[in-house]
């Protein structure tokens, strides 16, 4: 077999890909207030990290703070005179100026590595948007280019250069799934009403498969009824069931199964697959535990015993609300079935690091395809903010295939995304974490949003750290094991995923490619807040408790957290704040009592 080098990995394109990483380093760390640009004339700007070395750039401010940077401007000035910024200097640079731990500069510098070689991946095979908006959305995933905010955003630690031209989402694989059996002892089932083990194997697996997985444990004298059935990735059998369970698999208490014959693709999460052989069936979430965006992909196997208590309370609150289900007909797709399974030795140690206590289960949820009208159209938020090669935005495409204004375009996509999220938060007291990825709009045929598909109720759902009204039907298997937060960090739920993590790089995009002044795009935003209170005025207590309109928000340091203050542990818990000691981020939704609306 020949020496696997990834597709981009090329002079031309590997230039392209560095300047880009660099100014997206620069402009994240400035955001966080790591680094202070300082105005040098002419939109240029200069950034000081030691006695004789600088960085410069053309670039703008934006709005909540932000930076807009020319990739092709980022430049490294020394003693020895300017040369081209390059990530990988600019990261020793910090590391000198900040005194970083060397293990935490180390690791990341693997990090960006991988980023860059997927950057390069994407951008050698990237299409025109005009052929991605005819994508299927299972496709398009394969095209987008991962967290806008996380500057080494696919460093995927633990995967080799073969691991990520069959796994990765850029790769654009298919493939199918195998399927082990786990004793019951280890591995526990758990579905909605009316889903329980044997109609879930009858949904995922066609008689053939049910009879010749049977035949398998049979045949070594095995009980089939003593086991539960789960699929798992091939990367965590090889890297984590063998070396991790091997008493297990030693004991025929784990029992591989075999391939099913249906074939998956990996979605931006990695770890979630969506079935392209018959997209009635569901997603499968698995464990796998690479390093990826700031934490291990496992699944915790508490939070597994509660996805389908969690999805069946869910449902029937957007099933007995009017405005959910009637007018915002959002889309909530429910983890309907789970298996966790239990590593005895690893989870009778007090306090061993999470990644050890999320090894081995599964999340199988709805597919957003099978909720869909006809004619709809599924694509995550995080499409918005794609570019191609050309350097035209995927917004731009929709909104010029939509036929709309731009103006009334972006007041259809916030007509959809914001009212249900609102709702949830306000009346219900939940707040899911709706970024790019688990955000999902709908559009109809002529590509205007109408919609909204939210997802991943196991790790992202949040409730208030006290017991509201509207908890009281929530099921106890869900009810102790959901994140509890304070209001603040509950309303952060929108500020943090959305605002942030969203609306913070697509308002300057609009901006450049749609012609619509940020202030424009954030007024929009800001009235159709304003049109839901007036629609539920009895919620005003919420309104001020969840205030989204306030003069400004914690600043979120997702990149200097990982870097300053120690890096990368192998802590019991997930991170869970990113503050640090920064100054808040100015809201554009906020307004003074005496000012004027912006015009429109």
């Amino acid at each position: 077999m020949d020496l696997l080098v990834p597709p981009g990995l090329v002079p031309e394109v590997w230039q392209r890909v560095n300047a880009a990483l660099a100014a997206k380093m620069i402009a994240e760390l400035a955001f966080e207030q790591a680094l202070t640009p300082t105005p040098l004339g002419d939109g240029r700007y200069r950034v000081p990290l030691l006695p004789g070395l600088r960085y410069e750039f053309r670039g703008r401010p934006v709005l909540m703070d932000s930076w807009r940077i020319e990739p092709d401007s980022v430049c490294r000035v020394a003693d020895e005179g300017p040369e081209p910024a390059d990530p990988y200097r600019l990261l020793l640079d910090l590391h000198r100026a900040w005194g970083l731990d060397p293990a935490v500069t180390a690791l990341t510098i693997g990090e960006l590595s991988a980023t860059l070689a997927a950057d390069s991946w994407l951008c050698s095979t990237g299409l025109p948007v005009a052929e991605l908006a005819e994508l299927p959305h299972l496709e398009l995933e394969g095209h987008q280019t991962g967290h806008p905010w996380i500057f080494a955003n696919k460093g995927r630690v633990g995967f080799s250069a073969v691991d990520r031209s069959r796994y990765a989402p850029e790769s654009r694989h298919t493939g199918p799934l195998h399927w082990m059996a786990v004793h019951r002892d280890l591995a526990s089932f758990h579905g909605v009403p009316g889903l329980d083990e044997a109609a879930l194997r009858k949904r995922e697996l066609d008689e053939h498969t049910r009879h010749r997985f049977t035949e398998l444990l049979t045949a070594q004298r095995l009980d089939p009824s003593a086991y539960v059935w789960l699929p798992v990735h091939e990367w965590q059998w090889d890297e984590v069931v063998v070396p991790l369970f091997a008493a297990e698999l030693a004991q025929r208490r784990i029992v591989p199964l075999g391939e099913a014959p249906d074939h998956y693709r990996a979605q931006q999460s990695i770890r979630t697959f969506g079935n392209v052989s018959r997209s009635d069936r569901y997603d499968v979430k698995l464990p796998l535990s690479i390093l990826n965006t700031m934490v291990y992909r496992g699944i915790p196997t508490e939070l597994v015993h509660a996805a389908p208590h969690s999805t069946a309370w869910i449902h029937r609150i957007r099933d007995t609300d009017p405005f959910l289900r009637d007018e915002c007909r959002v889309i909530l797709p429910g983890e309907v079935a789970a298996v966790a399974v239990r590593h005895p030795v690893f989870e009778a140690l007090p306090a061993a690091p999470y990644r050890y206590r999320q090894l081995l289960g599964v999340i199988w949820r709805e597919p957003v395809a099978a909720a869909l009208d006809p004619g709809e159209r599924a694509r995550t938020l995080a499409a918005l903010l794609h570019v191609d090669p050309a350097g035209r935005a995927f917004v731009a495409e929709l909104v010029d295939r939509s036929g709309l204004p731009p103006q009334r375009w972006l007041a259809a996509l916030f007509a959809a995304v914001l009212p249900p999220l609102l709702h949830l938060l306000y009346r219900y007291g939940i707040g899911f974490n709706p970024h790019g990825e688990n955000a999902i709009v709908v559009y109809d045929e002529s590509d205007v949003p109408v919609r909204l598909a939210v997802k991943d109720f196991v790790d992202d759902m949040k409730l208030l750290d006290e017991d509201l009204p509207e908890y009281a039907d929530l099921p106890a298997q869900a009810l102790g094991v959901l994140m509890r937060f304070g209001a603040e960090e509950l309303t952060g739920s929108i500020v943090k995923s959305l605002l942030m993590c969203h609306f913070r790089y697509l308002a300057p995009l609009c901006a450049e490619q749609l012609g619509v002044p940020e202030h424009e795009f954030w007024r929009l935003v800001r009235a159709q807040i304003l049109a839901y209170q007036a629609r539920f005025p009895e919620l005003a207590e919420r309104f001020a408790r969840f205030d989204l309109l306030a003069p400004e928000f914690g600043r979120v340091c997702l990149n200097r957290e990982r870097l300053l203050p120690g890096g990368y542990h192998d802590r019991a818990e997930r991170d869970a704040s990113f503050h640090l000691d920064a100054a808040p981020v100015p809201n554009p939704l906020h307004l003074p009592p005496t000012a004027p609306e912006p015009p429109r």
